[in-house]
């Protein structure tokens, strides 16, 4: 009896070392798929941190760019909303002249919108730097090199 109950315990305890071992293997896998997992969220973090810190450039620069626009409005505003003026009268009187003023601001306006989608300035607009080269509609975006004196 004595003999049945040894062996059932070193039974009994052979099940219960496997049984370990098992659980052993699964924690390992489980550690090992867990590692995996935490690499991959490090990586994804890392490059939502880049992309962040890029996002936040290109937010700057977007920001000075439409500051840049609102001056230019501002100055558009300025010029038109200078004293009273009859453009009808004044296409009346001098037709000719305000043909050509207007089809020159029209041309520039135009421009301005196809450098505002992404349009390459052309050499001459780069390289201008007298009031009398540059687009008046949009100088800051049109011409760079171009530095009003007031």
């Amino acid at each position: 009896m004595m003999v049945v109950l040894l062996m059932s315990g070193i039974a009994g305890a052979g099940v219960y070392v496997m049984k370990l071992r098992a659980d052993n293997a699964t924690l390992k896998a489980n550690q090992i798929e867990l590692e995996k997992g935490i690499e991959a969220q490090t990586k994804l973090i890392e490059q939502q941190k880049v992309d962040f810190e890029a996002i936040m450039e290109s937010n700057k620069k977007l920001n000075v760019l439409v500051q840049t626009f609102k001056k230019d409005l501002d100055e558009l505003d300025k010029r038109f909303n200078k004293k009273k003026r009859d453009v009808g009268k004044l296409a009346i009187e001098r037709s000719k002249s305000v043909e050509r003023v207007i089809n020159k601001g029209s041309a520039e306006a135009t421009r301005c919108v196809e450098l505002a989608s992404g349009a390459e300035r052309t050499e001459q607009e780069l390289k201008a730097t007298k009031k009398s080269e540059i687009n008046t509609m949009c100088p800051s975006l049109a011409n760079p090199n171009f530095v009003p004196y007031e």
